[in-house]
């Protein structure tokens, strides 16, 4: 079993911002080792923009070796497994095992994904990137009509994207599209989604998929052979077989300090964490990364923590696939080529600011 001071699991938004911050002050005393599936971190917020063939796969890519050298921090690749947090021992696809005083989960979240009766429809989630590009190229050799489901800012991200793309794209919505967001922002996008001949459903749950047959209910809505899940973050299981306390979702809960309620000596966030006020959106979590790095140094020095106050409204920028984007704030809602720029210019400083040589 291999020891650490501290072990950060995952190399989410609020890790990275977390590394960032320590390759700027002082890093906190002690070995400390950042987990990762893969040798570079996928920044989201640019997906749509690699798919509509607006940015390369390096654009939206940070490299984590040079970052884990300049913090002082091992990186270590591989696939979490289980986790007891009462041992606070974590185990590995491939057989290792790590143990840390402290752990820091920055883990996001599956996709929701309906129950499928068989392999008649190839099913490609967006979670991880890496396996949904591979998907994706593969699907553009062979052009077929395309459903989405997910009525959030991701899914209509994807909608708009992929629109050019293929003959036929429908995109199903639980409840009403851009749900929570103001309804200015949602006529805008309905508005985009018809002038690309995207057929919205709303209010349509997908109970199933059988055959090439999408179903609500007993009643089937879409035929086709291909699906896009864009539905939302689901906890991942391991999480909820940890001994941690969860939701009823099955979602870390964390107190203010970003502390596990059960487990104090692990801290969890972004997606799959659960804390009121704090939604699931790489906005919150980047906003969480001061505050983590923060107590992380702190409870390996023994001093107090700070609080982390989730903000009340949060800015929605969504890419509309010709360089363009929708802009909501509190309850007013624009949208342009303006707004696309923006958009531009702080995804990529994003990627700057988190991006060393060498």
């Amino acid at each position: 079993m291999n020891h650490y001071d501290l072990l950060l699991i995952g190399a989410g938004h609020a890790h990275l911002g977390v590394l960032r911050s320590w390759t700027l002050l002082e890093r906190p005393p002690g070995r400390i080792g950042l987990l990762s599936a893969g040798h570079e971190a996928w920044y989201s917020g640019m997906l749509p923009g690699l798919l509509s063939g607006r940015y390369r796969a390096a654009d939206c890519q940070i490299e984590l070796a040079p970052l884990c050298r300049a913090a002082k921090v091992e990186l270590i690749l591989g696939q979490a497994e289980t986790l007891s947090a009462v041992q606070q021992q974590l185990h590995l696809a491939d057989g290792r095992g790590l143990n840390a005083d402290w752990l820091s989960l920055n883990v996001g979240g599956a996709v929701a994904r309906p129950p499928q009766q068989d392999l008649g429809m190839q099913v490609l989630a967006v979670k991880p990137f890496a396996d949904f590009l591979a998907g994706w190229q593969a699907w553009q050799a062979d052009p077929q009509p395309v459903a989405i489901l997910g009525g959030g800012a991701a899914g209509v991200e994807l909608a708009l994207a992929l629109a050019g793309q293929v003959a036929e794209l429908a995109l199903f919505c639980r409840g009403s599209l851009l749900a929570g967001h103001p309804a200015g922002l949602r006529l805008r996008a309905l508005g985009h989604l018809r002038q690309q001949r995207v057929q919205v459903r709303e209010h349509c749950p997908i109970s199933r998929i059988d055959g090439d047959c999408l179903f609500s209910a007993d009643k089937p809505v879409w035929r086709g052979s291909r699906l896009i899940l864009a539905s939302g973050a689901r906890a991942l299981p391991w999480l909820a077989q940890s001994g941690l306390r969860c939701d009823k979702n099955g979602f870390v809960q964390i107190a203010a300090t970003l502390q596990s309620h059960s487990h104090p000596h692990i801290f969890a966030v972004g997606d799959c964490a659960s804390l009121p006020g704090a939604r699931k959106n790489g906005v919150y979590s980047v906003r969480q990364a001061p505050v983590l790095a923060a107590n992380l140094a702190a409870a390996l020095r023994g001093s107090p923590l700070r609080a982390y106050r989730a903000q009340r409204q949060s800015l929605a920028l969504l890419a509309t696939g010709d360089g363009g984007a929708l802009l909501s704030w509190h309850n007013c809602s624009a949208g342009g080529q303006l707004f696309g720029c923006w958009k531009d210019y702080l995804d990529r400083g994003f990627i700057q600011r988190h991006r060393l040589s060498g």
